[in-house]
């Protein structure tokens, strides 16, 4: 919850914002400062929404941010671009070993537009990192029947096995949605 002084400022900020004057972003990137640390991805989401920020503004507030603010711009993808053009962002954050910047990849927007290799990974990504499944959009309508996921989830929990490693209990999970289409 907002404190009446963070709330004014974003109530100040969000103004600026939709009219896009100078400093918006300034206010993007000091959204932690005002909003705390529980409400700064909704504050920051908010202002990339009212100042409609399509995938250049989006482009140039991920690779110029912070963790943080990388995470806003992920956050916001479903709401500000319809098509591909943000999926060089998705991409970049699943490169990194920043859980919180992986789960905030794996969101609507990349269940509509990464391509199925693409999205395999990633998702395996999650089990190497221990990002909960539950943070991928639409994984149980992109797993069910995926016999390629599931030979790729069967070769993990081996390969984990064989060295004496815990199998992740998500991936017993995810294996159970490659199979739900096949059984119906």
């Amino acid at each position: 919850m907002l404190t009446a002084t963070a709330r004014a400022w974003l109530d100040s900020a969000l103004r600026d914002a939709a009219a896009r004057a100078p400093g918006w972003e300034e206010r993007f990137v000091t959204a932690g400062r005002h909003c705390g640390r529980t409400d700064t991805d909704e504050a920051r989401t908010l202002l990339l929404r009212a100042a409609a920020a399509g995938p250049d503004t989006l482009t140039r507030l991920y690779h110029h941010g912070t963790a943080a603010e990388r995470r806003a711009v992920l956050l916001s993808l479903p709401a500000l671009v319809t098509g591909p053009e943000a999926l060089p962002l998705v991409e970049d954050a699943l490169r990194t070993h920043d859980t919180t910047l992986i789960a905030a990849a794996l969101g609507p927007y990349a269940a509509t537009h990464l391509t199925p290799h693409t999205w395999r990974h990633a998702l395996l990504k999650c089990l190497f990192t221990g990002v909960p499944v539950s943070a991928v959009a639409g994984l149980a309508e992109r797993a069910a029947g995926d016999t390629e996921l599931a030979r790729m989830l069967a070769d993990h929990a081996a390969e984990r096995t064989a060295a004496g490693r815990a199998v992740p209990a998500d991936l017993a999970f995810v294996l159970a949605l490659t199979a739900a289409a096949e059984e119906s």
